[in-house]
């Protein structure tokens, strides 16, 4: 039975469909209209209490935060997490380093330069400082990794979204090689490709298919 994925187009939303896209599972994508605070709806949220995105059904079974996303995906497939203790703590270390530095710090620069109502430029420069530092913390470690933890894993697919932002957040990764050199290496793998268009080109290819079966009409 297909796995049903609730997102929506952000990075922790982008993780998961990744990581189905890398696992060959089959899912239905579900798009939560965060216009409407839909992720707030008591429907949703009695799937996720924390009432955000993603969201993912197996089979009855909700599953929400990403992280805790990955590794339920790792370990059922039996891919991208080492099964010796040691290799997988090390790449659960590299995940927890996301959600707890990477993903807040680079959330909250990306509020305060884009979205909040007056520019406070101390915690702009505050934030973006905080990613800066992040970023030299993944270079050094990718000095010595092809990936991030040593082989490809699900620290990689959390830490991509998040990471390829960069510009986003307003911050510079020139003095990054190694970092640039495993974005673009991550970048080209079909499987990020895919899941990185989710849930934007399924969407318009699902439109597509229901013109073609309802007769011609007009597609914005």
């Amino acid at each position: 039975m297909a796995f049903t994925l609730y997102t929506a187009p952000t990075p922790n939303g982008w993780k998961i469909s990744i990581a189905l896209e890398e696992m060959g599972l089959p899912y239905e994508v579900k798009v939560v209209d965060f216009a409407t605070n839909e992720q707030k709806s008591p429907w949703y949220v009695k799937l996720n209490p924390n009432g955000r995105i993603p969201t993912l059904l197996d089979d009855g079974f909700a599953l929400f935060e990403s992280g805790a996303i990955l590794i339920y995906l790792a370990e059922k497939t039996g891919r991208f997490l080492p099964h010796d203790v040691q290799g997988r703590s090390r790449v659960i270390q590299w995940l927890m380093f996301q959600m707890s530095a990477v993903g807040p710090m680079m959330g909250q620069a990306n509020v305060f330069l884009r979205y909040f109502p007056e520019k406070i430029q101390p915690a702009i420069d505050r934030y973006q400082r905080e990613v800066t530092r992040l970023f030299g913390i993944l270079d050094q470690q990718l000095a010595g990794h092809e990936y991030i933890a040593g082989d490809y894993s699900i620290a990689d697919m959390a830490l991509w979204p998040w990471v390829s932002g960069y510009e986003w957040s307003g911050v510079s990764i020139a003095e990054f090689a190694n970092l640039q050199r495993w974005l673009a290496q991550v970048g080209d793998r079909p499987a990020v490709q895919a899941g990185r268009d989710v849930p934007i080109k399924r969407d318009r290819a699902a439109e597509i298919e229901a013109a073609k079966q309802t007769g011609p009409k007009m597609l914005s």
